[in-house]
């Protein structure tokens, strides 16, 4: 039996009024992913203080001069105080956000939401000098967590799903995308995937699902025939479940080759998935090219691709995902190249990679790396955090992801401060006040 503490969507008609400085990030005339320029333009992607916000369920009706929304909805109110407070309830309720500046809801467009286990052991042996493949080849890395995962229920994945689940709505991401990846059998992919589909019924967090069964190869197997195992029998089984809207694969040295790579994702594409592709982690494998090539979605990780296959991507419309949280975790000290791509106009988005050796679900501290690490402005990761992140997914009502405009869905957050630069300037603590996820408000702080 699911808990009933993981209720459904409960969607209100809000009106807030009185907000601080505002980052649509919807500039007029621009669609698709911002590069350049482009995402760092204050002036196009943000209005001053003094908006409000008119919600009806699920969807922002409105967005105007407080004063204006205030005297047609809400004539009677008082705006006063510091703090947001509520100002009224029944059927529209209004709230003063005090001048508390607002962004949209973040989107994680790369996250390994499901597995079980504990590999804490692995920060030890990394600073003896082992590497990421020398631990998986000791019994630790994926192959661990393969194992731990098989043996858990599907009620048990949900449960501690729903509990990430929480986390990453209390740090403002309000779209996420889950992948599996660590069962790398047909019966535990299934699962996972089944675990992910409940889970997305359960929370506010909308949830996008991607298989990643070429994640690794199972413990104990071997890579040739595993591959024909992904061809033959999975990759047919996840179509048939209908749950993946796309498909991933590790495409590294000592895991998956640009050969079996393409076979895997040209066999997906046949059965109607998208592509996100793992690449170029560790190494230049020429993974961020094929995934250019394939028309991926996303090439991410990408730290080591080389500037042409960057250009491909850009031309193939295929988003470099860059997930700082991984190196800076695994102790390295290479980070992505935020402001080359910057200066070449080419496009990026920022994600947590949530998983069993980075355990943040957090995107303000994954941009707080971007931001402290490697001098990008706050705005700029901002738009890899929400808009360009969602480029690539889909919303079920086919609405826009991470802006905030009329008709989109009614998804963001309120900071504590006034200024939108605070939004990843706070590691270690949430920056915000609240969060609005598809219309229902979260964790409200009514003083």
């Amino acid at each position: 039996m699911i808990s009933s503490l993981m209720n459904g969507r409960r969607c209100m008609d809000l009106l807030l009024l009185n907000a601080g400085p505002l980052a649509h990030l919807a500039p007029i005339g621009l669609s698709g992913p911002l590069a350049g320029t482009d995402i760092l333009d204050r002036e196009a992607l943000t209005y001053g203080a003094g908006k409000a916000i008119l919600i009806r369920g699920d969807t922002i009706e409105s967005i105007a001069e407080s004063e204006e929304l205030q005297q047609e909805f809400a004539p009677g109110v008082t705006l006063s105080g510091t703090t947001p407070h509520r100002l009224e309830d029944g059927p529209l309720e209004v709230w003063d956000l005090a001048g508390k500046a607002v962004i949209p809801g973040l989107v994680d467009a790369h996250t390994h939401l499901l597995w079980s286990g504990d590999r804490s052991n692995e920060v030890a042996l990394r600073q003896q000098g082992h590497s990421y493949r020398e631990i998986a080849e000791m019994g630790g890395g994926i192959g661990k967590t393969v194992s731990a995962t098989r043996r858990s229920t599907l009620q048990e994945l949900v449960m501690e799903g729903f509990r990430r689940t929480q986390v990453a709505l209390g740090n403002g991401t309000t779209f996420l995308e889950a992948k599996s990846g660590y069962g790398l059998s047909t019966e535990s992919e299934l699962r996972l995937l089944a675990a992910a589909d409940e889970l997305a019924r359960r929370t506010p967090l909308q949830l996008s699902h991607t298989w990643l069964g070429a994640h690794a190869t199972p413990p104990g197997g071997e890579q040739e025939s595993y591959v024909e195992e992904i061809l033959s029998e999975q990759l047919p089984a996840v179509l048939e479940q209908g749950i993946a809207t796309s498909a991933d694969v590790f495409c590294e040295e000592g895991w998956f080759t640009l050969q079996e790579t393409e076979d895997i994702c040209r066999a997906s594409i046949a059965g109607g998935l998208e592509i996100r592709l793992h690449v170029d982690e560790f190494s230049n494998c020429e993974g961020a090219g094929l995934a250019a090539e394939l028309g991926a979605v996303t090439a991410d990780h990408a730290a080591h691709s080389s500037e042409s296959a960057r250009q491909a991507c850009h031309e193939a419309g295929t988003m470099q995902g860059f997930l700082p949280g991984t190196p800076y975790v695994l102790g390295l000290d290479h980070w992505p190249p935020f402001q080359k791509c910057i200066d070449e106009g080419w496009a990026w988005s920022l994600a947590s990679d949530f998983n069993p050796n980075c355990h943040s679900l957090s995107l303000p501290f994954a941009a707080s790396l971007a931001v402290h690490r490697c001098g990008i402005d706050p705005l700029a990761t901002l738009v890899g955090c929400s808009r360009n992140a969602g480029v690539g997914l889909s919303h079920p009502k086919g609405r826009p992801l991470g802006t905030i405009e009329v008709g989109g869905p009614a998804s963001l957050n309120i900071l504590w401060g006034e200024e939108l630069d605070g939004w990843c300037l706070t590691p270690g603590q949430s920056p915000f006040l609240a969060t609005v996820c598809e219309g229902s408000p979260l964790n409200w702080r009514d003083k």
